[in-house]
């Protein structure tokens, strides 16, 4: 029996249509503030439609744009939720999957040089699935990745020595 589309759905719903494991959506409430399940007795959680189409949107952007959770908060801190949410009705964000194939809109964040620092950390907060590259990376490109991992090697350096 399908249920209409507005119902609430339990966290394996949720999770099954996502394709995430249920742990990966707890974690997520503990880093997203807007993912808010309603609770109900024993603490099972049942999400609303607009809980799931956040959920979308975040896992479009993890895993399918590549941002790292911290990127992702300022993301929602910037524009909120309900434009994200908006950009999923649109059709602007699809799942990741085959759909992934035809054109999105990308969203890019607002970064000033005193915040370079925080995407750094943010790294080791979660692992970013690789993309497929489908065509080899230019010599100049090459260079300028070399360069900011000489970069990264000095603020590695830099807070190591801070530290000691």
């Amino acid at each position: 029996m399908d249920r209409p589309a507005d119902a609430f759905k339990t966290i394996s719903e949720v999770a099954d249509d996502l394709d995430l494991p249920q742990h990966v959506l707890r974690f997520w409430e503990t880093r997203f503030s807007q993912i808010k399940p309603m609770k109900r007795g024993g603490g099972r959680r049942y999400y609303r439609p607009d809980d799931v189409e956040l959920l979308r949107a975040i896992r479009h952007l993890l895993y399918g744009e590549g941002y790292t959770i911290r990127g992702v908060q300022r993301i929602l801190k910037e524009q909120g939720a309900k434009a994200i949410i908006a950009l999923v009705r649109e059709g602007a964000i699809r799942p990741v999957g085959p759909a992934a194939a035809q054109p999105q809109t990308r969203i890019e964040p607002t970064l000033s040089d005193e915040d370079a620092g925080d995407y750094a950390e943010a790294y080791d907060e979660a692992p970013v699935r690789p993309q497929s590259v489908e065509a080899g990376l230019s010599s100049a490109d090459i260079a300028d990745l070399q360069g900011v991992l000489a970069e990264i090697a000095e603020c590695q350096r830099l807070l190591a020595a801070a530290r000691t």
